[in-house]
């Protein structure tokens, strides 16, 4: 799960993972768990493979102050807004992501 740091540092949130432990529908699940912090550091994490709990300290003042939540108050929706009007020629999302 080394994409999940990067997913919170780019949105400016903490980010709570789990993954459950054992066989699921022929699909093995490890039970890494981690809880990440808005600069995508890696507050706790646990490797086993068993029901293991991870804790960490949440500290708020980070959200504010954070590379993701900068970034979204510096955006410019007068330069995209054209793409989020209706063209005609959209498709269902589940179609876009499975075909």
């Amino acid at each position: 799960m080394r994409w999940l740091p990067s997913r919170a540092h780019d949105n400016g949130l903490f980010i709570i993972f789990s993954n459950g432990v054992g066989i699921d529908d022929n699909e093995v699940r490890t039970g890494n768990a981690m809880v990440i912090d808005p600069y995508g550091r890696i507050l706790a994490e646990t490797w086993s493979a068993d029901n293991t709990m991870v804790l960490a300290d949440l500290d708020l003042d980070l959200l504010e102050t954070s590379s993701g939540r900068r970034w979204m108050r510096g955006r410019r929706p007068e330069l995209y807004g054209g793409i989020a009007e209706v063209s005609g020629n959209e498709i269902d999302a589940r179609e876009a992501r499975f075909t």
